[in-house]
């Protein structure tokens, strides 16, 4: 149960617990989820979810859920694990297998790495799930093409790119969210393809911890968002969630502390795999993949420019999916790295006035935005903590548009080519390299060749 106002705490001090502890979890028959946590002997938490289900649930079905929400429940404890980041996990149930433990052990870890370096702590937070090897296992099953496909949806060009891929194979296709934000909600009407809505809602008290000092930043969020469409996915007789995550997700921002901090880290291959191998151990029978893995976020972005259908749907600026509402945007801020970033990988192929209708106006005209569009090329630091791709796919784009007579006399342009690109020359940001696809992937070859055909590669 959550805690009521008297346990409300009026000041916290995360050194004050020394564990945090996995207490009780619920599936019910229409698909309410409870998932409880408690951090020492004087916090509990307890976070729900809704997920669409097709009609009561039965026990059976419930039961062979079992592993899913088991995961769900230990992936999703991350984001109050960090209001204190104890040293100590315990569980009041079975604990998690050899494979959950390793993907425990690096979100919990890795996947809190910004949240440590931006609070300035003195380490990567380092809890034992287990103990078993931290290696990241490879798949043990051969990667099977899709027959239901259930295609999280985030409201970006990622997962719209994404949406194109499934159909062709032949896959049925249903989208999913985790709530209904104007970008997704436009987007899948855009697609016009069914959709599955979840909900969550995170405990209030973690905010009233956050205000009263709870250590807080970025978590793994992408990891949660996948246990909750396996989920849902398991529930509704789907054999696969697809997600949208490529390829510069796996590249971090920078070294500390031992360890590559990277902003994406949920999203990377490494991440995906550990999830893999959880999901498999948990004997259900629905499977995670990433259907963009091999492509850059610029290969996206030329595959995307071409599909206009979805250009007055989309968003990906974060500021619209703040949690509190006083702070969230109502479309692109244009201040900010996520909206330099999809601005630069659009515009090489896409004309101004198009860029600058969508966005509200040319970023790239702004001489006040240079040293933000310098930054993504690690020009005078490192690359931001954003979903922003690598710094070899924002020099490629610079190249690109230095020799587009559409874009190189902008203000911002001539700067990037006159001051950023001579300190990075050739093989640096090659636009050919960086287009093509890697082999760094677990994509079934027809999916594989769905995803060349979309993308034009």
């Amino acid at each position: 149960m959550a805690a009521d106002a008297k346990s409300r705490p009026a000041a916290f001090d995360p050194a004050a617990f020394s564990s945090f502890t996995f207490t009780a979890r619920e599936l019910a028959p229409d698909g309410a989820v409870s998932l409880s946590y408690a951090l020492g002997e004087e916090l509990r938490f307890t976070e729900r979810l809704t997920l669409p289900v097709p009609a009561p649930l039965d026990a059976a079905a419930i039961a062979r859920a079992d592993g899913l929400l088991s995961l769900l429940h230990w992936v999703a404890g991350v984001s109050y694990f960090k209001a204190a980041l104890p040293p100590a996990v315990t569980f009041d149930a079975a604990p998690p297998g050899p494979s959950a433990a390793r993907l425990l052990e690096a979100l919990y870890s890795e996947g809190l790495g910004e949240l440590a370096y931006v609070n300035r702590l003195p380490a990567l937070p380092r809890p034992r799930f287990g103990a078993g090897p931290r290696a990241a296992p490879a798949p043990t099953a051969a990667p099977r093409e899709p027959r239901r496909a259930l295609v999280a949806v985030g409201g970006g060009k990622d997962s719209a790119v994404a949406i194109e891929v499934l159909p062709r194979s032949g896959a049925e296709t249903v989208l999913f969210s985790i709530g209904d934000a104007a970008p997704i909600a436009r987007t899948a009407q855009a697609a016009q393809l069914p959709r599955l809505i979840a909900t969550r809602r995170l405990d209030p008290l973690l905010f009233d911890c956050n205000a009263a000092g709870a250590i807080n930043g970025h978590v793994p969020i992408t990891a949660i968002v996948t246990c909750v469409a396996l989920l849902t996915a398991e529930l509704n007789g789907f054999d696969t969630v697809a997600m949208a995550n490529e390829r510069s997700a796996s590249t971090g921002n920078l070294s500390w502390d031992g360890a590559e901090i990277n902003h994406q880290f949920s999203k990377s291959l490494v991440a995906e795999r550990l999830l893999a191998a959880a999901v498999e151990e948990s004997g259900a029978d629905v499977r995670q993949l990433s259907v963009l893995r091999p492509a850059s976020e610029l290969a996206i972005a030329r595959a995307f420019a071409g599909m206009e259908h979805y250009h007055g749907a989309f968003t990906s600026c974060n500021a619209i999916f703040r949690i509190d509402p006083s702070l969230r945007a109502s479309s692109w801020c244009r201040d900010c790295p996520k909206c330099r970033f999809v601005f630069l990988a659009l515009a090489p192929f896409s004309s101004p006035e198009h860029l600058a209708g969508i966005f509200g106006g040319d970023l790239l005209a702004d001489e006040s935005q240079y040293d933000g569009f310098a930054l993504l090329a690690a020009s005078g630091g490192h690359k931001p903590f954003e979903c922003v791709g690598e710094e070899q796919e924002s020099l490629a784009a610079m190249r690109l548009l230095a020799g587009d007579e559409r874009w190189r006399e902008h203000s911002v342009v001539r700067r990037l080519a006159r001051e950023v690109l001579p300190s990075h020359p050739l093989p640096e940001g090659d636009p050919g390299a960086v287009l093509a696809l890697s082999d760094e992937h677990d994509l079934p070859p027809r999916l594989l060749d769905d995803l060349r055909a979309v993308l034009g590669a």
